[in-house]
């Protein structure tokens, strides 16, 4: 694995706390990431796909990320990243410039996603934009690869390009594809010049193979002790197969009940005391009935 990159390690895709009305708790933001941070978490990502990022305005992500910092009055090495990819643009790169100036340790964009056709010639032009306009010398961006959701991607000639432009700035890729063969090509194709974090726990082992740097996890919100336990192993060469099983049981287990906002907020709730926070539309609630399921089938996980 590469722990040499200073944003190496474990982060949850953070759930959003909403009252019931819809709108952030902003007081339930920063008690949330102190449980995350003292779950083994190294940071974590604000309003990413698990944080519902698209359903929210640019202010309202403002407002959330400055009540976060809290969270560096008791954690002060705690990574903070912030989702800021959207279709547009100036939006995108308002977003990212509002992040770095805040002290937020990087930033984690999505290809602009309503252009399912773009090439990679386009896609190149429009990070190129974000980065030369909104991301410090020093600073570090993460290209968000979801193509299953997001209908487009980077190619591993993009990502070259990228890094070879901005070595730096361009530090690397969230890779949400859930394809196990494509953090093999990662790792044959950059080795450690990439860094790479995992966002399917079920083979986090692989990718970690593979010199990935750590992962970014929507299941890190009730998993993450597990994660940090394999991360620590393949820093010390030992093995983390029995743990890496548990994992992945817990994994399959949770996406049963996609998406992961509603199950996970659910459990969360269920299983450490957190208001049972709502989604928003278009995202659903999930009934009480499938609550019951996903906690017995999670619990599972533990016998």
């Amino acid at each position: 694995m590469n722990p040499a990159h200073p944003l190496s390690g474990v982060y949850a895709a953070a759930l959003t706390p909403l009252t019931s009305a819809g709108a952030p708790d902003l007081d339930a933001v920063p008690d949330y990431l102190l449980f995350l941070a003292g779950r083994g978490c190294h940071g974590a990502l604000l309003f990413g796909t698990t944080g519902e990022g698209p359903s929210f305005s640019p202010a309202e992500r403002e407002t959330v990320w400055k009540v976060a910092l809290r969270v560096r009055e008791m954690h002060p090495e705690f990574r903070l990243l912030a989702g800021t990819g959207t279709p547009s643009l100036d939006e995108t790169v308002a977003l990212t410039k509002a992040a770095f100036n805040l002290g937020f340790d990087g930033v984690v964009v999505l290809p602009p996603y309503y252009f399912r056709n773009a090439s990679d010639e386009g896609v190149y032009a429009w990070f190129e934009r974000v980065i030369r306009q909104a991301v410090p010398s020093d600073g570090y961006l993460l290209g968000y690869h979801f193509p299953g959701v997001a209908g487009i991607g980077f190619s591993l000639d993009l990502l070259e390009r990228l890094k070879q432009a901005f070595p730096v700035q361009f530090a690397g890729l969230k890779d949400s594809s859930h394809d196990p063969a494509l953090a093999g090509d990662l790792g044959k194709r950059f080795s450690y010049e990439l860094a790479v974090f995992n966002g399917t726990d079920s083979y986090f082992s692989v990718a970690l193979q593979n010199r990935a740097s750590g992962c970014i996890t929507a299941p890190a919100n009730l998993i993450s002790p597990g994660l940090r336990e394999i991360y620590d192993a393949f820093s010390q060469d030992d093995d983390a197969g029995e743990v890496q099983a548990r994992v992945t049981a817990q994994r399959h287990a949770l996406e049963k009940y996609l998406p992961f906002p509603s199950v996970l907020k659910a459990l969360v709730s269920r299983l450490h005391g957190f208001p049972l926070w709502p989604v928003r539309p278009p995202l659903t609630d999930l009934p009480i009935e499938l609550i019951d399921q996903a906690f017995s089938d999670f619990e599972r996980t533990n016998e």
